[in-house]
């Protein structure tokens, strides 16, 4: 099962990226959305049977890959609850959007080429996010860079879209220069690629009780460094990697544009899953491997996620380009990730994990609710439009529920996530709290703005009478995204008893690290 959740979408890329132009683009549209729609039911059969089941982390072996010296890195799926909540996220908003884009994309001849561009980045996603290795996740790590340039320059006849597809990924190479940097250490330093062996070694970098930090474990531009330095310079350059996939400051300034130039589908991509590679790489290396690290940069990154959120906030009240405003939403909403993560306490851990699903499904749905207006009025200025309330009831009614989410109100997903993220943090620093609070206010601001702009008010314009409501087609992908931020607000509990287990063992190693190493210093 957990094969064709990952590779069905690579057979699909394949099958269409090879024979799209003789197939057609109807046939290449119903292949890659069927592969995907199949990956999907099946990644929430694995998300109850691995999340309510017995917890345990296990590896589902597929072939064997590098071999050299003491490298070994093969291709396996490694599987644990983290693993089953991005699936879902990954397959369950990548299976709407290649619904969506069947119609979307309708009048483009270049169709074939798109859904395989769609499928590509699924499956890169996949890998990234199922690798037991971090060889393997860099391959992942990759793939979705490549995916994602190719996806915001589709339409590369038009100099903004290669100008932005470039910017993405020159900025985000920057930051896969430190994470390729910080793979090659962890590989000096435990001796291993594989994520099971590091995470076991990893309790001995922390610290003894009277133990001697003194000896060199690796040189780094010609410096020796002990067993803490080291740790410390390989974590920094991991969280260069993630900061730049997630789009945090200082590495935030390539999305705007992108989601401007790319095609509706890939705006929903790029914000609903690219975003949480950021996330999902703290929750993967940063804490369980360098938790003294980890502590050491959590001033660092709540100062960080604080500046993301109330700047973000800020420069999003000021755009009149709606894909732009839900895109500099998206960077602040991130901000409660990362500030979560680094809480490093229950509440905080669980509650950023819970952002990540929450975040994936409303983003994707208010770039879904811009792209129903934009294929009818080709505008997204929020200007020319007004009233829509009139003549577009049912839009007005899921739109307003995503507004909901992004701003947080209690009974939609938004509120869940930010609202123990936020817990978190005040446990552990007040400041950051106070100043991450005032995010909410900004975000209710802007969301509200937009939507009263929107929506509500007399139908003057000429040109927005005669609109239509939601098609069938439009039905099918965005009330089942509705009806996911409700359920989830109202009742959350399937996703923290998928992941309470696996959260608590994770903040007990690294609280008992910490604890170790504090320790060892007063001594």
């Amino acid at each position: 099962m957990y094969q064709a959740i990952v590779f069905l979408p690579l057979l699909g890329f394949l099958i269409v990226g090879l024979f799209g132009t003789s197939l057609g683009a109807k046939a290449s549209e119903y292949i890659t959305s069927g592969f995907l729609v199949i990956s999907a039911v099946l990644s929430w059969v694995a998300f109850f049977a691995v999340g309510f089941g017995e917890g345990e982390v296990f590896t589902v072996p597929v072939l064997r890959w590098i071999q050299s010296g003491g490298l070994e890195a093969a291709w396996a799926l490694r599987i644990d609850t983290l693993t089953v909540v991005m699936l879902v996220v990954v397959n369950t908003v990548s299976a709407l959007v290649h619904i969506y884009s069947i119609g979307y994309m309708h009048h483009d001849p270049n169709r074939p080429r798109f859904f395989a561009y769609l499928s590509l980045f699924t499956f890169a996603m996949l890998m990234l996010v199922t690798a037991d290795n971090l060889v393997q996740m860099f391959f992942g790590w990759e793939g979705v860079g490549l995916a994602s340039y190719l996806l915001i320059g589709f339409w590369y006849k038009k100099p903004s879209a290669n100008a932005a597809a470039i910017k993405a990924f020159v900025v985000n190479r920057v930051g896969d220069f430190g994470f390729a940097l910080g793979i090659f250490g962890v590989f000096v330093l435990f001796g291993s690629v594989n994520l099971g062996t590091i995470f076991a070694n990893a309790a001995t970098f922390v610290p003894a009780e009277g133990g001697s930090q003194g000896a060199a474990v690796l040189t780094f531009l010609g410096y020796a460094l002990d067993k803490q330095a080291a740790m410390t310079v390989v974590c920094l350059l991991l969280f260069m990697g993630a900061m730049g996939k997630s789009a945090q400051v200082p590495l935030h300034t390539w999305l705007p544009d992108a989601h401007v130039e790319a095609p509706t589908a890939g705006s929903v991509i790029l914000a609903a899953i690219l975003l949480k590679m950021g996330g999902y790489g703290f929750l993967r290396f940063s804490l369980p491997m360098f938790p003294i690290a980890s502590e050491m940069f959590a001033p660092l990154v709540f100062a960080l996620s604080v500046v993301a959120i109330i700047y973000t906030s800020l420069v999003a009240l000021m755009q009149e380009d709606m894909k732009k405003l839900i895109a500099y939403s998206s960077v602040a909403h991130m901000g409660f990730v990362t500030m979560g993560i680094f809480a490093m306490n229950q509440e905080g851990v669980q509650g950023a994990i819970f952002q990540m699903l929450s975040h994936g499904l409303v983003s994707g749905a208010l770039f879904l609710c811009v792209g129903v207006i934009y294929d009818r009025m080709h505008t997204r200025d929020i200007d020319a439009y007004g009233g829509l309330v009139n003549n577009m009831p049912k839009y007005a009614t899921v739109f307003m529920i995503f507004t909901m989410a992004n701003v947080g109100l209690p009974g939609t997903s938004g509120f869940v996530g930010e609202f123990l993220t936020m817990l978190g943090v005040f446990r552990v620093n007040t400041w950051v709290a106070f100043f991450a609070a005032t995010g909410v206010i900004l975000s209710a601001a802007y969301a509200l703005w937009l939507y009263r702009r929107v929506i509500f008010g007399a139908l003057t314009k000429d040109s927005l009478k005669g609109l239509l409501d939601l098609s069938t087609r439009e039905k099918v992908i965005i009330y089942p995204l509705a009806v996911l931020v409700i359920f989830f607000g109202v009742y959350p509990a399937p996703v923290f008893d998928a992941t309470a287990a696996s959260v608590k063992a994770l903040v007990t190693n690294v609280t008992a690290s910490i604890d170790t190493a504090q320790t060892a210093a007063a001594n």
